[in-house]
């Protein structure tokens, strides 16, 4: 577990290949909306989607996470160095 509140330090994490920094402790699902990325990954169908429940529940936020497939991220803490990767419009289940 990542002692977020003892964090005040800025870091970086990379999201969709682009290196940004995040002030302040946040899960990736809040980074996510933070940044306007609404697509978590995309449907069989093709429709996008997104963190629905926010604990973990409805599994839609899913992301690769350090290349590890199938985190959630509304359950995610951001930590420095995170590589973040969402389906968006173009992956698949």
């Amino acid at each position: 577990m990542i002692d977020v509140q003892h964090r005040q330090t800025p870091f970086q994490v990379c999201l969709n290949r682009e290196w940004i920094t995040v002030q302040q402790p946040m899960t990736v699902a809040a980074l996510l909306l933070s940044k306007n990325t609404l697509a978590t990954r995309a449907a069989v169908s093709g429709a996008t989607r997104f963190a629905v429940c926010g604990m973990g529940v409805c599994q839609e936020c899913r992301v690769t996470v350090d290349d590890q497939p199938h985190q959630l991220a509304c359950q995610v803490w951001c930590k420095e160095g995170m590589v973040i990767e969402t389906g968006g419009e173009n992956a698949r289940d």
